[in-house]
């Protein structure tokens, strides 16, 4: 997962040195993260809008390893600049390595990322560790090759079970093959195990649905993460939609697709605990993702990452070889950053924890949130629980409504 930067007053980073300065602040105070950004795909996913490239479209401007070097370059340069700040760099609890494809980089390539990471950073005592993997590059090998390496967590990308959904969305591996891998990572030693899947693709009937819950669960994973398909604008899935040759996904399917999710889901003991994502346990819930949800402090690395210190925020430049290039600058390789109001750091506050089962405190909502979140109760889309204001089970399926409307 990355981070996305909010709409606010944005300033243009300049290169070099200077950048770092003028960037950071100090921690926050809550828990602090590290996310790597791997840029490669071994093909373009129709739907997918994230800042990845294939070997293609890259030619020679930018590879593997020049992009490793400058990792290597952008992690020592942010210890330096945070062994700055007024208060000592906290531990990392949490790696999360996300792309893209990182499977792309073998076993071998993903533990020299956690060796540079070590390099620079203390970990604390029982971080979590956790690389994405495409079914399709990985092995037996490659997941005790992670485990050696220092990795807790995998995630693979599933999305389904049916192969001609599979079709649609361009996805490369075959439909066992998750299932395969997610066993083939648990009998390796992974013991947090998270399987993704995608809803509500042109042409999937509830059949398949069923097909892709019924492969999820004979995984024996203790996580699942399941989002509904959203077609991006500029992606290919976009313009097919655009010149009629697929369906836009259906809002009432869509709903009655989540219903269906999570009834499974909760049937076989995984909880949600955030409206996407579901887990067996407590410890099996994604550390990383929740110090997005609950307003820790992370550093991204890598090309087109978002960082976010004590209320400072930074983007970096997105293609491999200008980030490689800034890198090699000095500084930091941003592209732009803010720094985050206080009305800026409220809504970001209410659009995250609303999401999670825990819920959001009742005392941090402002006068005209409080009468949103009255009302809001009123139509039965959410409820008290103690001093939290907690979505309702219909609440989850509006809850980006429920949002809009706490935030006025």
């Amino acid at each position: 997962m990355t981070s996305t930067a909010p709409a606010s007053t944005t300033a243009t980073a300049p290169t070099g040195a200077d950048s770092a300065g003028l960037v950071l602040r100090d921690f926050g105070g809550g828990p602090f993260g590290i996310y790597i950004h791997v840029p490669f795909c071994a093909t373009r996913c129709g739907y997918c809008d994230f800042n990845t490239y294939t070997a293609g479209e890259l030619g020679t401007s930018a590879s593997p390893e020049s992009w490793f070097e400058a990792l290597r370059g952008e992690l020592a340069t942010a210890a330096e600049q945070f062994e700055g700040l007024p208060s000592v760099t906290p531990a990392v609890e949490t790696v999360f390595v996300g792309g893209g494809t990182p499977s792309l980089l073998g076993g071998d390539g993903l533990a020299d990322v956690m060796t540079a990471i070590r390099d620079n950073f203390a970990l604390a005592p029982g971080a979590e560790v956790t690389t994405e993997s495409n079914p399709e590059s990985t092995s037996p090998e490659f997941f005790e090759r992670l485990l050696d390496g220092g990795f807790t967590r995998v995630s693979l990308g599933m999305q389904s079970a049916a192969r001609h959904v599979l079709k649609i969305l361009d996805r490369t591996h075959t439909p066992g093959r998750a299932v395969a891998a997610a066993q083939e990572a648990r009998a390796a030693g992974f013991e947090h195990v998270n399987l993704d899947l995608i809803y509500g693709t042109p042409g999937e009937t509830d059949a398949d649905l069923d097909a892709s819950l019924d492969a999820v669960l004979s995984a024996g994973v203790d996580h699942v993460s399941a989002y509904s398909l959203i077609v991006e604008d500029g992606t290919a899935l976009a313009r097919r939609v655009r010149r009629g040759e697929l369906p836009a996904p259906d809002d009432d399917v869509l709903a009655a697709r989540y219903e269906r999710i999570d009834s499974r889901l909760a049937a076989a003991g995984l909880h949600w605990y955030e409206v996407s994502n579901w887990a067996a346990n407590e410890d099996a819930r994604c550390r990383h993702n929740l110090g997005y949800w609950d307003g820790g402090d992370w550093l991204g690395a890598g090309p087109g990452a978002h960082s976010h210190v004590g209320g400072m925020r930074w983007w970096n430049v997105k293609h491999p070889a200008r980030y490689a290039d800034r890198v090699a600058l000095g500084g930091l390789p941003a592209a732009g950053f803010e720094a985050l109001s206080e009305e800026e750091r409220y809504t970001e506050r209410v659009m995250l924890t609303v999401r999670l089962r825990a819920g959001m405190p009742v005392g941090e909502l402002d006068g005209s949130g409080w009468v949103a979140a009255e009302r809001v109760i009123a139509d039965g889309l959410a409820e008290l629980c103690g001093d939290r204001l907690v979505l309702t089970d219909r609440g989850r399926l509006l809850a980006d409504g429920v949002v809009r409307a706490l935030l006025g």
